[in-house]
């Protein structure tokens, strides 16, 4: 602010002493460093001139017997610096700005402030006193974490961003460190609560601490279990405390001339980055903002309109970090490499593309492992390693994900279906499955439903099963659905889940609760009910055999009948099918029962899934993890995991590949000992993110929805992108002369060497730029 205008006059209350620091290290991004030179160039140079720079990642894993495996990856570039030194940056600058800084010394009331000053800067961290004070207006939300954590430094000086990862008695514990300067390293210690208590640090949980002093019974016992990583080096203390991280959110950041800045807005897990280096981002885009705007209240909206959405970027990628984290404990057999890859894409920025372009060496040491691991021959792209459903064979792990159309007649699937499904076959994926198929007329979810409940609907399905398999080397499969409360609704584009205007059916569900306003009634089922329903099923699982379908899945997600008796959201019963979640899978296993008990043993089973219900009452992960080894001991030759659709007022949060990890904790916590397949789905749009998911074994296929319909032939673009022409990729034989992209019509126009490189004609090409001519742009 002093260097955008000197007439700013600025005052800061520091409660602490200038030279108070907690902590040790703090990590830049080059982006922020970048902002930071543009913004003071005195600051960035001091700060350069500090900074500890590394490469490369190195991950220590230390498995169950003891055995440690080390890997290196590089390519990745950090920066880091004390943070007391940067503290003495700031302040010796801030004193050559003539900004008046009162050290040692407690803020004014803020109402006071508010009415003194044209603007109040809320930066007084996780703890917020000014954002308590106003939390009507900002409207805070406070999320408080499951692992504890306590916040070290070290004489040893790490050459790089150091992770080690130990199976002990007692669970497994991890530490976080990375190189600050020439002389000492920030050390992080963190586990799982219950591991900590398992490993009696929880003995001075209720002593009280003085002041500043930290947990010297912590130091010793760390010492003791990271003996070996320590060396003979000390561990530091600064006021280090066991800890649980806190989420911090605010739905709005500004109120009247009082605005938030750093924790005191918004907080993210110290996995993937340093809540100092937000903060500086905020007070760089706030000071442009009051430099841009002719008022205070433009300022703050447009300060809030830029850095909110890119602070909740970094924070959904920070949750999904820490909660990896949280759930480390389950990947301990995974195999070391896989577990290393695992961590590092576990923020989902990271990808095997990324990867490779920074460690092309790691990335083939990726692909390697996961072909032998699979028993493959063939070192390939992840997505298109062949693999199994029960005895089904499919050529790659690509699923067309169910998706309804809303387009038949009587519910009888004609020429659309065909083409639609067909396309999709033609154009790559292993798997097709339909859209949820209605066992009974009563089960539609809308009269554009497609049905398996007579004959003429089997002998339409069986013209599209003997197209998929005539003319391509997919499988398909039909999914099974009955609508329950969501039936009797209009076509999706004339208004989605409204009943209908006229021609009504009566509807069921485990309890007479609507899926929300202004929607159905639905009528309690009666054992009579429920008996039919079975039988729907078990007829049209028949039907589907008989109709040529390779696999046969158990609709049992997005709040449809079977979905709605396992949401204790939508089953209230008092009976023996509502309560204990034991009793609300009573029906949907009858159902999966009888419907694996109807068809042959060589055509597999599987079920979809909610796994949570993105309400404060309904069925978690946790649930879903119990409902899925239900489903196995019953036969399930998959898991198909979605989430949500239950109750109309969800509140799910949306994001790239978001679904992922709830398929991921039901792999490694159930499916993956028994053989049993995992189906991730949920925005997962690229072959870079399909082959992230299975390298890192989060899932064993993945489905793709939208995908597909925003190009049919995306698996064989993806093998061209990948310039991948081995199994699992075969194109139609009318189609191969599409294999390699065609030139484009400005060919003219493109450098010939570049132009061998769009062809896939060469490798790299050479070019010399001449000074006082225009470079070209590559």
């Amino acid at each position: 602010m002093k260097t955008l205008d000197p007439s700013h006059e600025v005052t800061v209350w520091e409660r602490n002493a200038p030279d108070d620091t907690f902590g040790f290290g703090v990590v830049f991004s080059d982006e922020t460093l970048g902002s930071i030179h543009g913004a003071d160039q005195v600051v960035h140079d001091r700060m350069e001139r500090r900074f500890a720079r590394w490469t490369d990642i190195d991950v220590m894993v230390t498995d169950r017997q003891g055995a440690a495996h080390p890997f290196t990856v590089g390519g990745q570039g950090f920066a880091a610096m004390s943070r007391k030194e940067l503290l003495e940056i700031l302040q010796q600058r801030v004193a050559e700005l003539d900004v008046t800084v009162h050290y040692r010394a407690t803020a004014p009331d803020p109402d006071e402030l508010r009415s003194s000053y044209d603007l109040v800067i809320a930066a007084d961290g996780l703890n917020s006193a000014i954002r308590t004070r106003y939390a009507e207006a900002f409207r805070p939300n406070l999320d408080h974490r499951h692992n504890k954590y306590i916040w070290f430094g070290t004489d040893l000086v790490f050459e790089a961003f150091q992770f080690f990862v130990k199976q002990t008695e007692w669970g497994t514990m991890q530490i976080h460190g990375y190189p600050y300067s020439d002389q000492g390293s920030t050390f992080i210690v963190e586990m799982h609560e219950d591991v900590w208590r398992r490993a009696g640090l929880d003995r001075t949980e209720h002593e009280a601490f003085p002041p500043g002093a930290s947990d010297t019974y912590a130091v010793e016992r760390i010492k003791e279990i990271f003996a070996e990583e320590l060396a003979g080096h000390e561990i530091l203390t600064n006021n280090s405390k066991w800890l649980n991280f806190t989420t911090v959110r605010n739905e709005r950041w500004h109120d009247g001339n009082v605005v938030l800045l750093g924790d005191a807005a918004h907080t993210a897990h110290f996995s993937i980055g340093s809540g100092t280096k937000l903060a500086m981002e905020d007070a760089l885009a706030l000071a442009a903002c009051l430099h841009e705007h002719d008022s205070i209240d433009q300022a703050l909206a447009a300060y809030q309109e830029e850095r909110k959405p890119v602070v909740e970027s970094t924070q959904r990628a920070a949750q999904a970090s820490m909660e990896w984290f949280e759930n480390i404990g389950m990947y301990a057999g995974q195999d070391p490499a896989q577990f290393v890859f695992n961590l590092l894409t576990r923020s989902r920025r990271i990808t095997f593309e990324n990867l490779k372009e920074r460690d092309a060496e790691f990335a083939a040491r990726m692909e390697a492992g996961f072909a032998r691991h699979q028993g493959s021959p063939e070192v390939a792209p992840a997505m298109f390693q062949p693999t199994n459903i029960g005895d089904l064979e499919l050529k790659n792990r690509i699923v067309l994900s169910p998706m309804d159309m809303y387009c038949a007649t009587d519910g009888v699937p004609d020429e659309f279906h065909l083409v639609h499904l067909g396309s999709k076959a033609l154009g790559g994926a292993g798997l097709i499955m339909t859209e949820m198929t209605c066992v009974s007329p009563q089960g539609r979810i809308t009269p554009g439903c497609p049905g398996l409940w007579n004959d003429d609907q089997r002998e339409a399905w069986r013209k599209v099963t003997t197209f998929v398999h005539t003319h391509s080397t997919a499988k398909i499969g039909m999914q099974l659905g009955h609508s329950g409360r969501k039936g009797s609704t209009k076509l999706m584009w004339d208004g989605m889940d409204e009943p209908l205007d006229e021609d009504n059916w009566p509807v069921i569900a485990p309890s007479p609760l609507p899926y929300g306003n202004d929607c159905h009634q639905p009528l309690e089922a009666t054992r009579t009910d429920l008996d039919q329903v079975v039988a729907d099923f078990v007829d049209s699982a028949r039907r589907a055999v008989e109709a040529g379908f390779d696999l046969v899945e158990v609709h049992a997600a997005h709040g449809y009948l079977l979905s709605s008796f396992l949401s204790p959201v939508s089953n209230c019963r008092t009976d023996e099918y509502g309560g204990s979640l034991e009793n609300r899978l009573r029906f949907p296993l009858e159902v999966f029962r009888a419907v694996r008990a109807e068809i042959p043993a060589h055509i597999p089973v599987t079920v979809r899934i909610s796994a949570t219900d993105w309400m404060p009452d309904g069925n978690t992960d946790e649930d879903a993890v119990d409902i899925a080894r239900a489903f196995i001991d019953a036969g399930a030759a998959a898991i198909d995991v979605s989430s949500g659709q239950v109750a109309k007022d969800e509140t799910p949060a949306f994001g790239r590949s978001y679904q992922t990890p709830f398929a991921d904790k039901i792999r490694h916590r159930v499916a993956d000992p028994t053989g049993v397949k995992v189906i991730a789905v949920g925005a997962i749009s690229s072959y870079d993110d399909v082959n992230s998911i299975l390298l890192a074994g989060r899932a064993d296929l993945c489905a793709l929805g939208r995908t597909h319909l925003y190009d049919p032939n995306w698996t064989l673009h993806a093998a061209a992108e990948q310039n991948y022409r081995g199994p699992g990729a075969d194109w139609p034989v009318m189609w191969k002369a599409g294999r390699r992209k065609p030139p484009t019509a400005r060919t003219d126009k493109v450098p010939p060497r570049l132009q061998l490189l769009r062809e896939g004609a060469a490798d790299s090409v050479h070019l010399r730029w001449t000074p006082g001519r225009t470079p070209v742009s590559v």
